[in-house]
């Protein structure tokens, strides 16, 4: 069962509500996304961390070959100065 990008978004804003979340479809299929996520959270969190906290967000949604969202390619990072 594919996913639209707006439900993936929706689950990460809903556990980073101030994060800067961009996200594409990759295939146009969607099972294949691309998310860029800028958090608070982040901070202090090296890559791994960052990323595991958002596969958390996303509860349960990349589990295996049922999951609803095959592939998604994670760019993570904490805001830098005043970007928020």
């Amino acid at each position: 069962m594919a996913m639209d990008a707006e439900e993936i978004r929706r689950l990460i804003l809903d556990a980073f509500p101030t994060a800067n979340v961009t996200i594409t479809d990759m295939a146009g299929d969607g099972n294949h996304y691309a998310a860029e996520v800028i958090a608070r959270e982040f901070q202090g969190k090296n890559r791994v961390q960052q990323q595991r906290m958002v596969y958390r967000a996303l509860k349960g949604k990349m589990d295996g070959p049922s999951g609803d969202l095959h592939a998604l390619a994670l760019t993570t990072r904490a805001p830098e100065g005043s970007e928020t």
